[in-house]
């Protein structure tokens, strides 16, 4: 079990899952929309766009709010940083998605017995157990790299 110790730094995680929870309900939407009729992306290249649409969110939730004392390096460069601590996220990611949703949707469909329900209910578990793993990830990298400008005593 990971303890943050620190209250600042406990504030700074809560605000930093709220914002993930943003970008989540951004992330499950888009990947829905992009999954399902009339697109049928697979959940690898739905799961990948919404990905993006939530990076860009989280990032400036993030940099106004979470980290607002974060402002010393521009907005830019500090966009990239974010950005590669996401694609380290997304290598990740992709695995889960692609590797875990056919056990997850074969189970389902054993116990719910409706493949399209069963297809829905298996791509969500499997989008929402990524989006946790790489949650942690995002966190402890972006605040000790992207965000290690904020003094822990600010």
């Amino acid at each position: 079990m990971i303890v943050i110790t620190d209250a600042r730094e406990r504030t700074r995680f809560i605000k930093f899952a709220a914002v993930g929870a943003i970008g989540a309900a951004i992330d499950f939407g888009v990947m829905n929309l992009l999954s399902h009729r009339p697109f049928e992306f697979s959940l690898v290249v739905a799961g990948s766009v919404s990905f993006v649409c939530a990076v860009i969110s989280n990032f400036v939730w993030n940099r106004y709010w979470t980290y607002p004392e974060s402002r010393s390096r521009p907005i830019l460069n500090q966009l990239g940083m974010f950005f590669l601590v996401n694609a380290a996220g997304i290598l990740i990611r992709v695995p889960i998605l692609r590797y875990l949703e056919p056990p997850l949707r074969a189970w389902a469909e054993n116990l719910l017995r409706a493949p399209s329900a069963a297809e829905f209910y298996a791509k969500n578990l499997t989008l929402a157990i990524a989006v946790g793993v790489v949650m942690l990830w995002n966190f402890f990298v972006n605040r000790y790299w992207t965000y290690n400008d904020v003094d822990n005593e600010s």
